[in-house]
């Protein structure tokens, strides 16, 4: 258990017969911002044991479209070392995605390498990025971000036709436990014009016990360096939701980041996601949105970065940000 609480990227449901679920979370952009996809692997296991299934979704940016290809619990199969995720016959790991599978709905095949990567950074006291959370054995949900920023070389041919995502980008995370929260904001960008830099925001109402507390946390690379804000570390965050618009501000000693989600309703895809021991929740979630965001030095009164990215991700999922307010 240590070890997995250490390296959160790895499986944690060895021992569990229900109630459970665990899914893993690729995200990729081909070099000219074209082509974006993910590929969510995961298992759910039922209120009954022995029950549940093994899966792979996959989200076509471009077509508005996802596939939900199911698979028996038994073709699910897992490594610790070095990391490795076997679905039927496509795996995934930290260095690749391999894809083979054909059906009546979707054909695809290929192989992504992931070069480059970039993880959150962690410490024993807080170990991946939800910290000192991962010791609580007995939350509803945890997260992780596996990666940051990375690049990719490689192809892909999905329905006969061919993609070419070399020089393209990739972000990687994980989500497990019983349930996703009831609500929660997810943001992801790594497509800007500077290649360097990256984003993720995540907020959630988690319930500890009877109570629950809003919790949030978020990463912003540039220059080589990773500025968190978060829950753990007391920084601070304002929001506000307002026409197909997020704005939000974080604020961590002289730092301030301000993130600008542009969204389409039209551009959101239906995916399933774990609810009652089964994957019967219908979230929506867009691959293709437009994030802006401004990270600067109040205290010496300095613009540090302003940047777009296009092929963002954006997750709204109840009622977390309905209206201006700090948490």
């Amino acid at each position: 258990m240590f070890k997995k609480i250490l390296n959160p990227i790895l499986y944690h449901g060895e021992k569990k017969k229900k109630n459970f679920f665990e899914g893993w979370y690729y995200k990729i952009i081909d070099r000219d911002g074209k082509h974006s996809f993910a590929f969510i692997p995961g298992i759910i296991m039922g209120k009954i044991n022995e029950t549940g299934h093994s899966f792979i979704q996959v989200m076509d940016g471009s077509n508005v479209k996802a596939d939900y290809l199911k698979f028996s619990k038994g073709q699910f199969k897992h490594n610790h070392d070095p990391f490795m995720i076997i679905i039927n016959n496509s795996y995934f790991s930290l260095t690749e995605i391999n894809l083979n599978h054909y059906d009546n709905n979707i054909h695809i095949f290929g192989s992504i390498k992931i070069v480059d990567v970039v993880k959150w950074p962690d410490s024993l006291i807080n170990p991946g990025s939800m910290g000192f959370y991962n010791y609580l054995l007995f939350m509803e949900c945890y997260s992780h971000v596996c990666c940051l920023d990375g690049g990719i070389v490689g192809e892909l041919m999905i329905n006969r036709h061919k993609y070419d995502f070399t020089g393209g980008k990739i972000y990687i995370e994980k989500n497990w436990g019983k349930r996703f929260p009831e609500n929660y904001l997810w943001l992801q960008a790594n497509n800007f014009l500077d290649k360097s830099v990256a984003l993720t925001v995540s907020l959630g109402r988690v319930p500890l016990g009877s109570f629950h507390f809003n919790g949030f946390l978020a990463a912003f690379l540039w220059k080589n360096n990773v500025y968190k804000f978060t829950t753990i570390n007391r920084s601070k965050i304002e929001l506000c939701n307002n026409h197909n618009k997020i704005k939000l501000s974080f604020k961590k000693d002289n730092y301030l980041l301000n993130v600008e989600a542009f969204y389409k309703n039209d551009e959101f895809i239906k995916i399933l996601a774990p609810q009652n021991g089964d994957m019967v929740r219908t979230v929506k979630e867009s691959i293709t949105s437009c994030i802006r965001v401004e990270f600067m030095d109040t205290k010496k009164e300095m613009m540090l970065f302003q940047g777009v990215s296009n092929n963002a991700g954006v997750e709204i999922v109840g009622n977390l940000v309905k209206e201006k307010k700090s948490l």
